[in-house]
């Protein structure tokens, strides 16, 4: 209990935490990457009917995102606030993730859109119900800086490897299991990354503890917790970043298997691809925490990784794993190396914005917070894929066929030059974060001082 106090977190909390976000990439990771083509190419859907599922499906998580963040803040249970969300809610978006993936190719292209609008906006519902609970919790487990570092570090070392493999093994289990009907091989590895998702939160549920108590009175109006959000200029840079980052990612990663199969030629590609930059995966993320000691401003380390991630990323649109590999897989484990230390940055931010809030405005509103800056990642990733099926569509796209120039053209600066410049216009916005961690550590004395005044009165 002593450890508890002083805001250690125990080793094997700690990787149940990272094990967390192992589930939610074996989810969404193959979601984001997987899901496009598998409309396009497997499924049989327009390019246009899947641009516009992508953005209107957000006007649903402008509604859901703070109302399962609001909801999760007033929850009460013998489990705490957060974890009770993932108690319940994994096995329930697992098998949503199963009946995504199951194609009906031969179905009328009306009764194929419902079917995709429907099973995608409860699929997206499900993952907020875990994946925002997940998110928040790392704030309920301590209030040290340090320690949320670290718990961040193990969260965005266990997804880079998680998405690494991901991207690794996806494509071959897809032939495997298919045995030349691509179809069933989507719907089978579904069913078993819908098992390891459920598996991964219900061993992060059973090894986590929630020791932040949040302060009593605070069922507050929408009004006045948006009030006392727009004061939390920290976290308004952090939701920023976050849905720069969303659009960013889930662009490039949407665009990466159709690079490889129609620019390079090749789908397995991306599984070479993938494993080459693992590894640089995850010693980026483990190098987080040397970066935050040197800066001591969490905003500014993942500025200087989101920079370095943009400069070798821009690099890539000038050579070709066919014709110049070296350079090309140089430049590729470099950026990913350096994008994995901004993963880690960006999402370690967030937990110490709700007490800088809680000390700026007396309210303290974990979920709700949390619901913006999932809403502002998603709305990011909205835009990144719509925008990315928008460009393919209309420079004339057509599913398992050569592509003319102008559809090349758009996929390879979708991989390379795009993303670069926006990695580097991310990182300018993050300069301005100005909640370094001596200003941290006097707001949370500050804000223990008053709890305990309050308990003396």
């Amino acid at each position: 209990m002593d450890t508890v106090k002083k805001g250690k977190v125990p080793f094997i909390s700690k990787i149940a935490y990272g094990m967390g976000d192992v589930g939610c990439n074996f989810s969404w990771m193959f979601v984001g990457n997987f899901l496009m083509i598998f409309y396009t190419d497997v499924f049989g859907i327009g390019m246009s009917a899947v641009a516009t599922l992508m953005l209107v499906a957000r006007i649903w998580d402008a509604v859901n995102d703070p109302l399962i963040g609001t909801l999760s803040d007033k929850t009460k249970s013998r489990w705490g606030r957060f974890r009770p969300w993932l108690l319940f809610g994994a096995p329930f978006t697992a098998v949503v993730l199963m009946l995504t993936f199951w194609a009906h190719p031969e179905w009328s292209q009306t009764a194929k859109i419902i079917y995709m609008a429907v099973t995608y906006c409860i699929l997206v519902t499900g993952y907020t119900c875990v994946n925002l609970p997940y998110g928040t919790l790392c704030g309920a487990m301590t209030q040290d800086i340090d320690e949320r570092a670290t718990l961040n570090t193990s969260r965005s070392v266990s997804a880079m490897i998680a998405i690494g493999v991901i991207n690794i093994i996806t494509v071959p289990l897809i032939e495997y299991f298919g045995e030349g009907d691509v179809k069933n091989g989507y719907l089978t590895v579904a069913i078993l990354y819908g098992i390891i998702f459920a598996a991964c939160h219900l061993f992060c549920f059973s090894k986590t503890r929630e020791v932040v108590t949040i302060p009593p009175g605070q069922k507050l109006p929408l009004k006045v917790q948006l009030q006392s959000v727009l004061k939390n200029k920290p976290y308004l840079l952090a939701l920023l970043g976050q849905l720069l980052f969303g659009f960013i990612l889930y662009g490039r990663n949407a665009d990466m298997l159709y690079y490889f199969t129609y620019v390079e030629g090749s789908a397995n590609l991306f599984s070479f691809y993938s494993l080459v930059i693992i590894v640089p995966s995850i010693i980026g993320a483990a190098c987080f925490p040397m970066v935050f000691k040197w800066t001591q401003n969490k905003g500014w380390t993942a500025a200087i990784f989101s920079t370095l991630t943009g400069l070798t990323m821009m690099m890539l649109y000038f050579f070709s794993p066919n014709g110049s590999a070296v350079p090309f897989y140089i430049f590729a484990a470099l950026s990913q190396f350096f994008f994995s230390g901004f993963n880690t940055a960006i999402y370690a931010i967030i937990p110490d914005c709700v007490e800088y809030g809680e000390w700026k405005t007396g309210i303290r509103n974990d979920g709700f917070q949390y619901a913006f800056v999932s809403l502002g990642n998603k709305i990011g990733m909205a835009l990144g894929t719509s925008l990315l099926a928008a460009a393919l569509g209309s420079a004339g796209y057509v599913a398992n066929a050569i592509q003319n120039e102008a559809v090349i053209s758009v996929m390879r600066h979708a991989f390379s030059t795009i993303p670069g410049v926006l990695w580097i216009l991310t990182a300018g916005c993050l300069v301005f974060y100005r909640l370094n961690k001596k200003t941290y550590n006097q707001i949370v004395a500050e804000l223990e001082e008053s709890k305990a005044n309050k308990l003396n009165d």
